[in-house]
């Protein structure tokens, strides 16, 4: 299969030295792909900026803001059959980036803002037959957000975790999420490493192929299996 994963965070300038971002590390993605590529997948990885080493085998793109993000996604697009979108482009960006360092005594005490693109929703008049998947990181329970984003995306799974709950936030090497498809179905998984993580939904990628072949029906393997 050809799997086309992104990570990270961006970074939206606010000058040439400052900029606006969040705590993603890119860790949950770069076990996505490291995961893929060990199981004999293409893999292309769209990074923002992380402190990791590229993972093996795998085709390595880097950006810095969210447009070079849905840039290069939109270009590499059609080689994939999945879209993994594990990254956390930044929802907002400073509407007029300065192109010089604004001095302290002279900087302003606001600063305007204009939303980032929403990369999947972009991507969703080109998405056929490829299977989407996205996350959903929030603070609380994060069932109720990660189904409006299943439907309002087009996904046909979503991977949500509450930030806020030890040892499943941005950079932790751990993750407790719960997989919801998009029939509905949902499959809490116990506290595991994020390469675990990445592990079950690549293995949920290739039984969703397999459905399409025909030689098996896609499911949610695992323990705690329910329907929402």
């Amino acid at each position: 299969m050809r799997i086309l994963v992104t990570a990270g965070p961006t970074r939206e300038p606010i000058d040439p030295v400052r900029f606006i971002s969040n705590r993603s590390s890119g860790k949950m993605g770069y076990a996505v792909a490291r995961a893929a590529a060990a199981r004999g997948h293409a893999v292309r990885l769209v990074s923002g900026p992380v402190h990791l080493a590229a993972p093996a085998g795998v085709d390595l793109v880097r950006v810095e803001t969210a447009d070079e993000m849905l840039r290069a996604v939109a270009n590499h697009l059609d080689w994939c059959q999945a879209l993994v979108m594990a990254a956390a482009p930044a929802d907002w960006r400073p509407a007029q980036p300065a192109g010089r360092k604004l001095k302290k005594a002279a900087a302003p005490t606001a600063l305007p803002l204009a939303r980032t693109p929403d990369i999947l929703q972009s991507l969703l008049p080109r998405k056929g037959a490829r299977t989407f998947v996205g996350f959903a990181a929030e603070t609380g329970d994060p069932i109720p957000e990660a189904r409006r984003k299943l439907r309002q995306k087009g996904l046909d799974l979503i991977v949500g975790n509450d930030v806020t709950q030890a040892g499943a936030g941005f950079e932790s090497d751990t993750n407790q999420v719960v997989l919801i498809a998009a029939d509905g179905r949902e499959m809490p998984l116990p506290m595991m490493s994020k390469d675990a993580v990445g592990e079950r939904i690549v293995r949920w990628l290739e039984e969703r192929a397999a459905g399409a072949a025909g030689t098996v029906s896609p499911r949610l393997s695992g323990s705690r299996l329910r329907s929402g």
